[in-house]
């Protein structure tokens, strides 16, 4: 199965960028991106975070290709290779994964079949024996706390919310991307299971991942965009950037400070410098 790369193992220098470009989009006529700029490197976390319509889960679901959106304008590259003319699958085998809100399940299909097929399918990742990937995922489910039933039954299901986005975590791992769009990944989840799995992941952006090994040395560091409504889960990713999102715009960036600032004082601020000439709420 797939190779399986020791933390000290030495990274590959071909770092990785995924930088999105001018992205507008919608759906049903209705434009909700209108002009996303962003750019993320591997090892770095980036977060998104909103009011609810903020276009947060539109803007997870257009880079992934989701059938539903229509892309009106801009450009989404991977390593300087255009995404947004490709189908999910396609994005999905360039190094992009997305960990959604309400992960679906897959009765009859267990998550070692997931994880073989993603490394037969693969066209970065060196094929190794079934052992390396039973060792791997026992180890990988013990230290998210995925008890060996789950592993056992079909994917998610009979599964609470957390212990779904558990089995997430764990797919990604496996999955080994290059870059993951993590759609409000706390949803759901209490704090003993928010530490857990974010911490895993914080330390997948700093040590060499397992996607196209050979001889030995891990591909490039996971690189995050985390879209999240709470600054807790940012206490276990540490990111470098916080970007905040309203009506479909970055209307703000900053350092990891802006989440803290962002819960004592809400969106306010910002919502009213995009809607200047709507008269204020009168709390109905």
């Amino acid at each position: 199965m797939t190779t399986i790369v020791d933390a000290t193992a030495p990274i590959a220098s071909d770092l990785s960028t995924f930088r999105i470009q001018g992205l507008r989009a919608g759906v049903d006529g209705r434009e909700i991106l209108r002009g996303i700029d962003l750019e993320l490197h591997s090892g770095e976390v980036h977060a998104v975070m909103g009011p609810n319509g903020a276009g947060k889960s539109t803007l997870a679901n257009v880079l992934m290709g989701h059938f539903g959106y229509e892309v009106l304008g801009g450009s989404v590259t991977l390593d300087g290779i255009e995404l947004l003319d490709m189908p999910t699958w396609r994005r999905a085998q360039a190094g992009l994964f997305l960990a959604p809100q309400d992960p679906i399940e897959i009765p009859g299909v267990t998550i070692d079949t997931v994880l073989k097929e993603v490394a037969l399918a693969s066209e970065r990742t060196y094929v190794q024996d079934d052992g390396a990937m039973s060792k791997w995922l026992e180890r990988e489910a013990a230290a998210l706390y995925v008890s060996k039933e789950f592993l056992e039954r079909g994917l998610n299901v009979d599964s609470s919310g957390g212990e779904k986005k558990r089995l997430e975590a764990l797919q990604l791992l496996g999955v080994a991307p290059r870059f993951a769009i993590l759609d409000e990944l706390d949803s759901g989840l209490d704090i003993d299971a928010l530490r857990d799995i974010a911490a895993r992941i914080d330390r997948a952006t700093r040590e060499p991942s397992s996607s196209h090994v050979a001889s030995g040395v891990g591909g490039p560091p996971l690189g995050v965009l985390a879209i999240t409504h709470y600054p807790r889960l940012l206490r276990e990713l540490k990111p470098v950037a916080v970007h905040v999102l309203i009506d479909g715009k970055i209307v703000r960036s900053g350092g990891p400070e802006l989440a803290d600032e962002l819960e004592l004082s809400g969106y306010g601020a910002y919502l009213d410098e995009a809607h200047p000439n709507e008269p204020a709420s009168d709390g109905k």
